[in-house]
């Protein structure tokens, strides 16, 4: 258990895909999907955080403003692994915030 919860802590305070989509606001993800520019124009809340990976890698290339801070890919590829393994331990959560709030929308109006 102890392991599990430092996982978890470590998780969200790299920027975990899951815990920015399952556990943050919508416009969390919504803004990073449009600020990246991305091709996705939405995601799933399942696996939602696997897909918030994808959608990064899938992005045209970002440019530096200010002190934003861009992932290489390799980072963004770890973070899908764990994500993976995020997602599926709240698979039952996400499939019932699907059935509720249905996808989440990119937001095409972040600069």
């Amino acid at each position: 258990m102890k392991t599990l919860c430092a996982i978890l802590v470590s998780a969200s305070l790299t920027g975990c895909g899951t815990i920015n989509t399952t556990f943050s606001s919508d416009s969390v993800a919504a803004n990073k999907l449009g600020r990246w520019n991305s091709n996705c124009a939405y995601i799933p809340r399942i696996y939602s955080g696997v897909s918030l990976d994808y959608c990064a890698l899938d992005a045209e290339p970002r440019k530096l403003h200010g002190h934003e801070v861009r992932p290489g890919v390799a980072l963004v590829v770890a973070d899908m692994a764990l994500s993976g393994v995020t997602d599926t331990l709240v698979l039952p959560y996400t499939v019932y915030l699907q059935s509720r709030d249905g996808d989440v929308k990119a937001n095409r109006f972040i600069d």
